[in-house]
């Protein structure tokens, strides 16, 4: 595997991801950021936080498969959300815990998290981008 997570000593411990990625491959795979469109480019549940992550987060494991990748090769993540407040975390972590139950894994590379004014659409509340490294 071309990716180790890592949480050094001297440094929190948060749940939700690791500090460092190390890698080790020598392909870069640069996932566009994803919104909650479906295949069609319909928008997936317009309003809904949790489910809208949950879309970007099947959204990038669709573009990594396509590449003959997955969650285990990222290296980095980067969500913008809308108007983003601490109140809005239960919601963000419950769309993860969705996608990764569906997924069956649970992806938690260092990630950015950024409170953004808007998006590309009115109708989209996050946007999730990704880094991968493959052998």
């Amino acid at each position: 595997m071309a990716i180790t997570l890592v949480n050094p000593s001297g440094l929190p411990r948060i749940d939700a991801y690791h500090q460092v990625s190390i890698a080790t491959g020598s392909t870069l795979v640069f996932v566009a950021g994803q919104v909650s469109w479906d295949a069609d480019g319909t928008t997936v549940a317009p309003g809904d936080l949790a489910a809208q992550v949950e879309q970007c987060y099947l959204n990038i494991a669709t573009a990594l498969a396509g590449v003959g990748a997955s969650f285990a090769d990222v290296a980095k993540l980067t969500v913008y959300v809308v108007d983003w407040t601490p109140e809005k975390m239960p919601l963000l972590l419950e769309g993860i815990t969705r996608a990764a139950t569906k997924l069956g894994t649970t992806p938690t590379p260092p990630g950015t998290l950024l409170g953004v004014a808007s998006l590309s659409s009115p109708d989209h509340l996050v946007e999730v981008e990704a880094t991968a490294i493959l052998d």
